[in-house]
């Protein structure tokens, strides 16, 4: 069988045969069609750009079975972008938000409302525990003041799948507004509007979509964001001036990164051919077994539990044999057109190895050949990691 790779190499003239394998949480391997679909300059305020802008708005609307009570704002930027944009756009001066915490992406929407000079305070458990919904249960009751909470789906510092579904019951129990940072999720992971209530989803291009680098959006409760005049404590990042505008004439307030978007309605396109959400995430959900099972062949450990691991991006503990070098491995594997990605938990020496992207499992398989390759060649005989 034909890797995701190979195909889409037949299927347009575009090469990308030097390209690596990015086995990372974003950017990403993107098809050969998603790259040709940036070889047009388009006009920002062009009919044409102004109907993609359009139709990619509503084609993200679909993928969490958004309607007309929910809008789609983009904007211009990585995913931290969009993240900065909602909260600043979403809280008042009056608003207090609650943040649950186990890694790198809570703590920056935490350092986020640090700039803003908004009001927070976090559940924080560790970068190997899920969130806990009855924590959170416990908060809301002890403090009336919290207005907002907000969660990351899939904490990409390890892996680990936080409980959307009973975070977001919690939350609408006590009559609070959830945010729900879904960057390494969306296009993947189901999250539908009909019942899992919220008040914005965040995400990205780069990510399980499949497009390219350079836009971020919300989804957000239309009641809710009419509500936003004059909350943005920034002039470009003001989500509410931008879904005015694009309401009203349907262009971006500041330079569109037009590119990216045609890159990501081609992305769209394929996602609708693969089948979907479901299908994405059950080819995602395939690599990452093929995956997990070779490294443990291998004598690789994982650093969650299998129950709590998403089936977007490994963590593995490095291992206590003195001759891994996770340099080494690192160049061994990008010498031979793989990248991964260095560890990010604070309480261990781990690394990080993705399963998403234009990928499928002939791909991890390789992967997994040539990381067995490297450990032959610096002389590994055992993956058990150093106790914890």
């Amino acid at each position: 069988m034909l890797s995701a790779r190979a195909t889409s190499e037949r299927e347009s003239p575009v090469s990308v045969a030097s390209d690596p394998y990015l086995l990372t949480p974003g950017p990403l391997t993107t098809s050969a069609t998603t790259k040709k679909a940036m070889l047009h300059d388009w006009g920002s305020r062009d009919t044409r750009f102004i109907e993609m802008t359009a139709r990619v708005r509503s084609r993200l609307l679909e993928l969490i079975s958004a309607g007309d009570d929910h809008v789609c704002v983009p904007i211009q930027g990585s995913g931290t972008f969009a993240i900065e944009a909602t909260l600043g756009t979403l809280l008042s001066d009056d608003d207090k938000l609650l943040i649950l915490l186990n890694g790198a992406y809570g703590r920056r929407m935490a350092t986020i409302c640090d700039y803003q000079g908004r009001d927070y305070q976090v559940i924080e458990t560790a970068e190997d525990v899920p969130c806990d919904p009855d924590a959170l249960e416990r908060a809301l009751i002890d403090d009336p003041e919290t207005t907002h909470v907000a969660v990351v789906h899939c904490e990409t510092t390890s892996g680990i799948l936080n409980p959307i579904g009973a975070i977001a019951e919690v939350v609408s129990r006590h009559g609070r507004s959830l945010v729900i940072d879904a960057m390494s999720t969306f296009g993947a992971l189901e999250i539908n509007a009909d019942n899992t209530p919220f008040d914005a989803v965040i995400a990205s291009s780069n990510k399980c979509l499949e497009g390219v680098p350079g836009l971020g959006f919300a989804i957000i409760r239309r009641s809710t964001l009419e509500d936003c005049s004059g909350n943005a404590p920034s002039l470009s990042l003001d989500l509410y001036e931008q879904w005015r505008g694009l309401e009203s004439n349907g262009q971006w307030r500041f330079t569109p990164p037009t590119h990216v978007i045609a890159a990501l309605d081609q992305a769209l396109d394929e996602l609708d051919q693969e089948g979907g959400v479901s299908a994405r995430g059950a080819r995602y959900t395939d690599n990452c077994e093929t995956l997990m099972s070779g490294m443990s062949e291998l004598g690789f450990v994982s650093a969650l539990d299998e129950a709590d691991q998403a089936p977007i991006i490994l963590t593995f503990l490095t291992p206590a044999d003195p001759h891994f070098d996770f340099n080494e491995f690192y160049d061994h594997l990008s010498n031979h057109g793989f990248l991964i990605y260095p560890g990010k938990l604070t309480n261990a020496d781990t690394f990080r190895v993705g399963c998403i992207g234009r990928l499928d499992t002939s791909d991890m398989q390789a992967a997994l050949e040539v990381m067995r390759s490297a450990l032959t060649e610096m002389g590994v005989t055992e993956g058990a990691p150093h106790p914890r």
